[in-house]
């Protein structure tokens, strides 16, 4: 198991990632480094920003739906991390979770990685008005073909358990979300399991964990999955966060019509807004979001289908997809916000700046975003989305209401 770096290392894997060409940026340029303030100044608590963000909305009804549990399992979590994230021998891979980390606040006192990630997400969430929910993820490892588990091939594992355990112990704060690799011989048993435990949805990205929406080995998964009515959150698209095997085709989002097929309430991660997936109906390669908008444009799955909005706003998505996802108002009854944490908090991977450059965002909004994001990331993200529009045209307060979309009633 890997530990935290010193902050002198912290700053060295920064500068081996800057150096590789994360996005163009450089040890130069200001605000690299999240700073992890805590209480919101006077002037944030009443910046008009944070005031906007809770017209029509009851707080009670805000459940990010799509926040990352990370740590390195030094307080018996069960968390590990496989040899790219680990290996100063992967640079990039080794300076990405360098990255993570310190947007979470993971701070390295010995035997204190995890739990100040999960003291942070607390500290976050107490900002906010009483009754908005994290919903946590736990990650399965990669699996083979014949559903066996490959801990090296894996870039990191979060057990199940410890996701549950966060849920149960900070009730007011958390939710949690399963994630259950389909090709395991258990795999139907783990799922009513997690049922039983109060799990609100299975979370899986094919490309990192070596699992194919498309193949009949899921059919058994899919069917219980529609039996317990449990939303499926799958990334679609590029996925450049983790690595596995050559397996970037298990995300093109033509891919879930099996899942579709089988009645499972599916919702695609980012809303497949980053790469390019061949185009199985028509040929060639085209844009993920154009598989993932014809999809939603498919009449026959408007009560299955939806889109998590987490990390449109992210320097490497094309404004274009922010601006459809604005003006898609058919749409919008059918998307979800959620956060990506603790993506929000790598500081170089939004900017409010170019958005309002791009007329995405108010000119005005920038200095208070940009600040708040240095004390709570998580608030900043929701600001952030309630400030977007395009042509007049923002995001309905029904989108940030995702509780009720995880609490349908089940037969």
């Amino acid at each position: 198991m890997a530990d935290i770096p010193s902050r002198r290392r912290f700053l060295q894997g920064l500068g081996i990632l800057l150096a590789g060409g994360a996005g163009g940026w450089s040890l130069a340029r200001p605000r690299l480094v999240n700073p992890c303030r805590t209480a919101l100044t006077g002037a944030l608590i009443d910046s008009p920003w944070l005031e906007q963000v809770w017209d029509g909305l009851d707080p009670a009804d805000v459940w990010d739906c799509h926040v990352h549990i990370a740590g390195i399992g030094d307080n018996g979590s069960g968390i590990a991390i496989g040899p790219q994230l680990s290996s100063p021998l992967r640079p990039l891979q080794y300076a990405q979770r360098l990255f993570y980390m310190n947007a979470g606040c993971a701070h390295d006192a010995p035997g204190r990685v995890d739990a100040s990630y999960v003291d942070r997400m607390l500290n976050q969430v107490e900002a906010m008005p009483a009754g908005v929910k994290l919903m946590l993820f736990a990650f399965d490892y990669f699996h083979d073909e014949q559903g066996q588990a490959q801990p090296d091939m894996s870039a990191f594992y979060v057990p199940n358990a410890y996701a549950r355990s966060l849920a149960q112990a900070h009730p007011a704060a958390f939710e949690w979300v399963a994630s259950i690799h389909p090709y395991r011989a258990d795999a139907v048993d783990r799922l009513d399991a997690a049922v039983a435990q109060g799990a609100r949805a299975v979370k899986w990205l094919p490309a990192a964990q070596n699992m194919d929406p498309a193949s009949p080995r899921c059919d058994a998964f899919y069917a219980a999955l529609a039996r317990h009515r449990l939303p499926l959150i799958t990334h679609c698209g590029e996925e450049k966060a983790v690595e596995g095997a050559d397996t970037q085709h298990f995300g093109n989002p033509l891919r879930l019509r099996r899942a579709l097929e089988a009645g499972v309430r599916v919702v695609v991660a980012h809303c497949a807004s980053m790469g390019e997936d061949e185009d199985t109906d028509y040929g060639g390669r085209v844009e993920s979001f154009q598989l993932f908008a014809r999809l939603m444009d498919d009449p026959t799955w408007k009560d299955l289908l939806a889109g998590d909005i987490s990390a449109i706003t992210l320097r490497n998505r094309k404004l274009e997809v922010i601006q459809t996802l604005l003006q898609r108002r058919d749409w919008h009854g059918r998307l979800l916000n959620g956060s990506d944490y603790p993506l929000p908090g790598i500081l170089p991977l939004i900017s409010p700046s170019t958005l309002a450059g791009a007329g995405l965002l108010p000119q005005e909004a920038v200095v208070d975003l940009e600040l708040l994001r240095e004390h709570n990331p998580l608030y900043f993200d929701l600001a952030l989305k309630r400030a977007l529009s395009w042509q007049g045209q923002g995001l309905p307060a029904s989108v940030f209401a995702t509780r009720p979309y995880f609490t349908k009633e089940r037969p």
